[in-house]
């Protein structure tokens, strides 16, 4: 069994000596979580198309079927699918999808499940983007008859993938929800113009290898190993709404230098139209985290930043932006983190639009004890951190529901949504009972950027008029997207989305 499990360098010598003989190779791939009857007979069935069958799998880093999965490891699955007497020889991919190792391998026949033969079914595109593949090195792509199984399906099932909380929520969309309504609803979406008003914050991440204490002072001694920049604040919040919205504007500050503006648009997405201004005597936001690469933990932070409030000509230039660019869109998302181009004067004007407004109003480092969400009034949407709701009501740990509703009733906001880290999100609306998301991020990489994540889903879904319930629920799935790759290096992927929601639902 272990002499079928190989490596594609090793797997690419032997099918050329098995070809050079005149053996017919047929391929297989996929993910293969949970071994059952129906890949069985797939494979029993792809092994008379040819001599010689290989099956490739989807290592662990690249598998999109939501928290918890997949629910075997890489190694776990190369056994199982070594075990099997039609199977002739068992690797992992190297590459998230199967196009670059089709063409090392050049299959004659390369072979894929009936649930693929219509290929609009495929809501990821890549069996088109296969085929090509196949095609291109002169191979067949054909599709096996016998019944089929769904891995998440029997996972959900018979698995203990999720908690009782989790399970109970699933189950209550389940029977309000169907997958293809909920991606109509998606997709829906796209047609909204979405304005974006917030700080540009550049995010810099500078990897660095821990050398010890100095040999004269008490300080921690680190090597710079690696630096990367990503698109913070409300760039991040404008990126995650890319994949989900044809138009997409940010209106923000830069330094009065224009510090990374070439870095900016040469990074951003191309659907993003960006309306910068220019705030005297300041830099470009840069949020500096020195980060030891070995276990990707956070040591220290470092802000550029002056946080003065703008004076009277930039506050008139951004209202006169505000103006204009709002009347040409459907709703305005501001993410205000307190570092001064949103002032009270600014809060009291976004807040008398007629404008669907939705508002995270962030505490952090530079503004806790001076940052208020009060400056703002007649809200749609607000989000707010539970540690953020108690600075903001001034109770150390007092219920969350409670002061919610009170905070909700102080700005007069339609929807509050308290996210709880770990322990997922509430809604309130109206005078309804909460609603309760639980949380479903497992591979936590970096918790940075979370909360604008859901801002952005959230807002769309709400605004959209997109049931409660299932908008909180795709509000949290892109948090937890969000979370699993390092600072805001990542904006929510829409298909990906989809493949987590439709293996939650089957």
């Amino acid at each position: 069994m272990k002499g079928k499990i190989k490596n594609l360098e090793e797997l690419a010598h032997i099918i050329a000596n098995l070809k050079s003989t005149g053996k017919k190779i047929v391929h297989c791939h996929g993910v293969f979580d949970l071994l059952h009857i129906g890949h069985i007979k797939h494979f029993e069935e792809a092994r008379t198309f040819g001599d010689v069958l290989i099956v490739s799998i989807t290592p662990d880093e690249f598998v999109n079927k939501g928290p918890g999965r997949p629910a075997f490891t890489t190694s776990l699955r190369l056994e199982s699918l070594a075990s099997l007497e039609s199977v002739d020889y068992v690797f992992a991919n190297k590459w998230p999808t199967a196009e670059d190792t089709i063409k090392i391998i050049k299959p004659d026949i390369y072979c894929k499940g009936p649930d693929y033969k219509d290929h609009l079914d495929d809501i990821t595109g890549k069996i088109n983007d296969e085929e090509a593949a196949v095609n291109f090195v002169g191979g067949k792509i054909v599709y096996t008859d016998d019944i089929t199984f769904s891995s998440s399906s029997l996972l959900n099932k018979f698995g203990d993938l999720y908690s009782l909380e989790q399970e109970s929520f699933i189950q209550d969309l389940l029977a309000k929800n169907s997958f293809e309504s909920i991606k109509i609803k998606l997709e829906k979406i796209e047609k909204l113009k979405v304005l974006i008003i917030g700080e540009t914050i550049i995010d810099q991440y500078i990897f660095c290898e821990a050398l010890g204490k100095s040999g004269k002072e008490p300080v921690l001694v680190l090597r710079d190993l690696e630096t990367q920049n990503y698109l913070g604040g409300a760039l991040a919040i404008a990126r995650h709404l890319s994949d989900f919205c044809n138009n997409v504007s940010l209106l923000s500050f830069l330094g009065e230098d224009n510090e990374y503006k070439s870095f900016i648009e040469e990074d951003i997405e191309d659907n993003i139209h960006l309306n910068f201004l220019n705030k005297s005597n300041a830099p470009t936001i840069v949020k500096r985290r020195f980060v030891d690469s070995i276990d990707r933990k956070k040591i220290l932070g470092v802000y550029s930043i002056n946080d003065d409030a703008l004076n009277k000509e930039e506050e008139a230039k951004f209202l006169e932006s505000f103006d204009k660019l709002s009347k040409e869109h459907d709703l305005v998302i501001v993410s205000d983190y307190g570092h001064g181009i949103i002032t009270p004067k600014i809060a009291d004007y976004i807040s008398k639009t007629d404008k669907f407004i939705s508002l995270n109003a962030q505490v952090n480092a530079a503004n806790i004890g001076t940052h208020s969400i009060r400056k703002y009034h007649d809200i749609n949407c607000l989000i707010i951190n539970a540690n953020e709701l108690w600075h903001e009501m001034r109770e150390r740990d007092g219920d969350l529901e409670k002061l919610a509703l009170k905070l909700k009733k102080i700005i007069k906001a339609d929807y509050v949504t308290v996210t709880k880290g770990k322990d997922g999100a509430f809604l309130l609306y109206d005078k309804k009972v909460p609603i309760d998301c639980p949380g479903f991020a497992v591979k936590v990489v970096d918790k940075i950027g979370s909360g604008d994540a859901l801002l952005a889903l959230l807002s769309l879904c709400l605004y959209s008029e997109i049931d409660d319930d299932l908008s909180l629920f795709i509000a949290s799935l892109a948090a937890a997207q969000s979370v699993e790759s390092i600072g805001n290096s990542k904006p929510v992927n829409k298909v990906t989305l989809l493949k987590t929601i439709s293996h939650f639902l089957k």
